[in-house]
């Protein structure tokens, strides 16, 4: 069985994936098989469309500071950051509070 979430850019970071704000996303692990790690790389590999966008979103292995990370709604830092196991109906909200003037 395969784990079905949302994946949210916001904040304008939405400019990495194709202008696309919102993503139905099927990982290829088993449910209780996929930390946010295995998120994060599946995205870089599938959704940010131009590999030169990558460093705007990771910075050393980890999404950039700046990025406000959301799993359902809550700050992925009171979940376990990289090492939440991702379920299926997971939201992971990715916003940039990092804006031009």
């Amino acid at each position: 069985m395969v784990i079905k979430i949302k994946v949210e850019f916001l904040g304008g970071l939405d400019v990495i994936s194709s202008s696309i704000r919102e993503h139905k996303v099927v990982l290829p692990f088993e449910e209780g098989e996929a930390t946010m790690k295995e998120a994060i790389k599946f995205i870089c590999d599938n959704i940010i469309t131009d590999p030169k966008d990558i460093p705007v979103f990771i910075e050393d292995d980890s999404v950039r500071p700046g990025i406000l990370v959301l799993i359902n709604d809550t700050d992925w830092e009171l979940e376990g950051m990289e090492d939440y196991v991702v379920e299926s109906g997971d939201v992971l909200t990715f916003t940039s509070t990092l804006h031009g003037g």
